[in-house]
Formats: C-alpha cells, sequence, structure tokens
C-alpha cells in the first residue's frame, strides 16, 4: 500500500458508505478537513500540532463516549 501523495484527499479505512465520514490532506504545516458529501464546500484548517494531540487522544480512546 502506498502512502498518499501530498495534498491528496483521504478518508479513514473505517469509514463505511453512510455518507457520514470526513476527508483530511496533509498541507504542510496543516491539515485540511472537509466534509466528504459535500467537497466542494468549507474546509476547516488545522494547525499541524493540534490534529497530532487530536490524533493522539483519539486513538488512545480518551476520547470515547
Amino acid at each position: 500500500m502506498t502512502s498518499p501523495s501530498a495534498h491528496e484527499w483521504r478518508k479513514s479505512t473505517r469509514s463505511n458508505d453512510g455518507g457520514d465520514c470526513v476527508e483530511v490532506r496533509n498541507t504542510q504545516p496543516s491539515v485540511n478537513v472537509r466534509d466528504s458529501k459535500n467537497p466542494d464546500g468549507p474546509i476547516i484548517t488545522v494547525p499541524r500540532a493540534a490534529w497530532n494531540t487530536l490524533h493522539t487522544h483519539i486513538n488512545s480512546g480518551a476520547l470515547d463516549l
């Protein structure tokens, strides 16, 4: 499996076909996030450090309900 190229939109491999997904792309030094159902809609830009913190918390289960 190859890594996504810079500026390529991608979504989690755990996403289903229900359409309730977000897509992300690496745009050093930040990460862009958008709604997969609305690719021409708004894009949220998140600083790399904040994205890494969020990713760490998600993976650790710290944000599980």
